[in-house]
């Protein structure tokens, strides 16, 4: 060996320190330590970090060719040197398939390459996330392989969990519908496997609201999975397949987390399926979710009365603040339709206690007021004072909540019409821009208005 030689690899074994190559992970954030016994540079240490520099020197000029040969020394004699063997290795040997134009030769790189993967979970875990990329390539090089890749994406996704990557998610959902359409595998599996993606999806929007690279990445997956599943997803496709198990195990509390999940996506949530699937998930498993949903769904049959009794339930079992509002809204609004003015707006102050600045609270006390006019007519004026009761709860709510501000505006117009006429107020002693309390069931002080 030349010397020239021998002094950079002396001086990459220095620079190395025996500690491994440093190199920015393509799809690690750090090097993981190997779980397999034995001495990390193998039984010759010197000669794996001679062919583990040669390596990576080729391997950053792109020079594949010159690579491989010291990149497979490192592979079979010091496998646990680093995890970058594994990295490069399958960007090596990839590179080398896409190049070969003899299919017999092919198959035997394709071979080598899923065995990189597996040598790599043998020696440094991350089984979910390593599977991922083994099923991705399986699937590209071995398309009609399906029964092969499925298995391989299907236990990356499970392990991984939350953590899978989007683009396995895509493939993992992809090779459902090739082992659906193999007969291998029912149609459900198809909704099913739906599901189950969409709430990692979602859980991943949800985690990278601040971050706009990933959340636009995420974006495009949900929407790629989703196109994907369009033809599988019709109403009564839907139904169909899950009437049927519903009838079969009305009780199995992830069947009914499936159904109501999946429908409610796909906005099939009118069917008759979809009621009963959450009505029983709320009997065995109540939350506020169910139990708001419920009310959503009694108030859509014009339940009114059940429709109340759930949406008090969910208001007193949501944590969240906003969605604690959202309940009790809707609660006060089913409240105003039964006519039961004081009950609505003791819901709509509790709003207020939550949120002061939800004008929309506001609005709903001052329609309460302007509705009472014909059952308020002990003022002698008609029932006209509780026009300013109203407008005083649209003044606020513009006041604290710019986004009502053309609502508000618009009541305040419409209902400062019906304030009592300046004669009114002339024989009853009442005078502009005085103090007045509204009786009645609204008990509320305000100033004196005449109709202009």
């Amino acid at each position: 060996m030349k010397k020239g030689v021998k002094a950079l690899i002396f001086l990459l074994m220095i620079s190395l320190g025996f500690t491994g190559v440093s190199r920015a992970q393509t799809d690690d954030d750090s090097e993981e330590k190997a779980t397999a016994a034995g001495p990390k540079y193998g039984a010759d240490s010197a000669t794996c970090v001679m062919h583990l520099s040669l390596y990576r020197e080729f391997y950053k000029q792109k020079n594949y060719k010159d690579a491989l040969p010291h990149w497979r020394w490192v592979f079979f004699n010091c496998p646990i040197a680093s995890q970058n063997t594994y990295i490069d290795g399958a960007k090596i040997i990839s590179t080398k398939v896409d190049e070969c134009k003899d299919p017999a030769l092919r198959e035997k790189l394709i071979d080598t390459l899923m065995m990189v993967y597996d040598q790599r979970i043998r020696y440094f875990n991350r089984e979910g996330y390593v599977l991922g990329r083994k099923g991705i390539d399986l699937f590209t090089y071995r398309t009609d392989k399906t029964e092969q890749i499925y298995p391989v994406l299907k236990k990356s996704v499970e392990l991984a969990g939350k953590k899978s990557e989007g683009a396995v998610l895509v493939y993992y959902f992809r090779a459902i519908i090739s082992m659906v359409d193999l007969q291998k595998m029912d149609k459900s599996a198809i909704v099913d496997g739906y599901d189950q993606i969409s709430e990692i999806i979602d859980h991943n929007l949800k985690l990278n609201q601040d971050n706009p690279k990933k959340l636009a990445n995420w974006e495009n997956i949900k929407a790629n999975v989703e196109s994907t599943f369009e033809p599988f997803a019709t109403c009564p496709d839907l139904i169909s397949i899950y009437d049927k198990k519903f009838t079969e195990k009305p009780d199995d509390i992830e069947l009914l987390s499936k159904i109501t999940n999946v429908l409610e996506r796909k906005k099939c949530t009118d069917s008759e399926l979809f009621f009963k699937a959450t009505e029983k998930l709320h009997k065995l498993q109540p939350s506020a979710q169910s139990a708001y949903l419920m009310g959503s769904l009694n108030l859509e049959k014009n339940n009114i009365s059940k429709a109340a009794e759930y949406m008090q339930e969910a208001a007193n079992l949501f944590e969240d603040n906003t969605d604690k509002i959202k309940a009790l809204n809707l609660l006060a609004n089913i409240n105003f339709n039964q006519r039961n003015y004081s009950q609505a707006r003791a819901n709509a102050q509790k709003i207020l206690q939550l949120d002061p600045n939800y004008g929309k609270a506001y609005i709903l006390i001052g329609d309460l007021y302007a509705a009472s006019s014909s059952m308020c007519t002990e003022d002698d004026m008609g029932g006209k004072t509780v026009f300013w009761a109203a407008v005083d709860k649209y003044v606020k709510a513009r006041s604290v909540d710019p986004s009502v501000e053309a609502e508000a505006n618009n009541k305040i117009g419409q209902y400062s019409r019906h304030f009592p006429p300046a004669s009114d107020l002339f024989f009853r002693d009442l005078n502009e821009g005085g103090s007045y309390t509204v009786g009645c069931w609204i008990n509320e002080s305000t100033t004196i208005r005449a109709a202009k």
